[in-house]
């Protein structure tokens, strides 16, 4: 098992990709505390997960926002007491946001977006990195995603917050060079969740009709099956990806079973990570 005698703390646990990754990081071997807004779910998942433990595995559960700093602090402080060997941070955590043009959508609910989907993964990041500097190694996975390398009119919430995921772990990455600390993005693919339904249910006219089509095939299709994400966590989770860091990787599109292979061609480069593009990337003879 790849996870054997390793902890895991995964935000955002209570369904959907949070529940898939704590399902397949306890099949290989992991201890996990879960955390989320909503008791329910959580509950569900803990019991779901009962009668697959081995081992001295166990599953732990907290409800915790983690847009609230004092909360996170009391989560973290919690799984690193229940589990000395914490070694592995999954930011799951995230909302849509508002949906709607930037000058209609409330403002109070965009910058509630954005401490959930950002702060809500910087914050943890920030409160477990002490025990992980002190253990001397660790995997920090933080979810992106398409609102990351695509403009998304009318959920500039999220895709503003995706973004910034994406170079905070990139900045992280490089912070924490040397320390044995690997800290990567994910992008799961367009997954069939309670996200995609408020998609649709806010309609063609508040979304755009182009993107409410495209949620209507992924919903009608199934989207990306979600153990695809969950099983590139358990890779980045694992000893397998060692070294592999500063990177966003799509569970979908890029050969990440094969990456420690490459990854000496592709660690001084900027492949996987998000750049400017210039004219000369494109064809142009002007510009710089």
């Amino acid at each position: 098992m790849k996870l054997r005698d390793r902890a895991a703390l995964i935000t955002g646990a209570s369904q959907g990709l949070g529940a898939a990754i704590a399902e397949m990081f306890v099949a290989e071997g992991a201890s996990v505390m879960l955390c989320a807004r909503g008791g329910a779910g959580l509950a569900a998942v803990r019991e779901r997960l009962g009668p697959r433990l081995r081992g001295g595995q166990r599953v732990l559960t907290r409800i915790a926002d983690v847009a609230e700093p004092a909360e996170v602090d009391a989560l973290v402080a919690e799984a690193t007491r229940a589990f000395p060997q914490l070694d592995i941070l999954v930011n799951n955590a995230g909302v849509h946001g508002p949906i709607g043009a930037i000058e209609e959508v409330d403002w109070a609910d965009w910058i509630a977006a954005i401490n959930v989907n950002l702060m809500g993964t910087v914050y943890p990041c920030r409160a477990l990195l002490p025990r992980l500097r002190a253990l001397g190694h660790g995997k920090i996975i933080n979810l992106s995603g398409g609102g990351a390398t695509s403009p998304m009119p009318r959920l500039s919430a999220y895709a503003a917050s995706k973004a910034a995921v994406v170079r905070f772990m990139e900045t992280l990455a490089l912070e924490l060079a040397g320390s044995g600390i690997d800290v990567n993005a994910i992008a799961p693919g367009a997954l069939a969740t309670r996200l995609i339904d408020e998609v649709i249910a806010a309609g063609p006219a508040r979304v755009g009709a182009s993107y409410h089509a495209r949620m209507l095939k992924v919903r009608d299709e199934g989207g990306t099956p979600l153990a695809q994400g969950a099983a590139l966590a358990v890779y980045l989770a694992s000893a397998e990806s060692d070294g592999i860091t500063g990177r966003l990787i799509s569970a979908v599109w890029d050969p990440w079973p094969r990456l420690r292979e490459h990854w000496p061609a592709l660690a001084p480069t900027d492949i996987y990570t998000l750049r400017r593009i210039v004219p000369r990337d494109r064809g142009q003879d002007w510009g710089d």
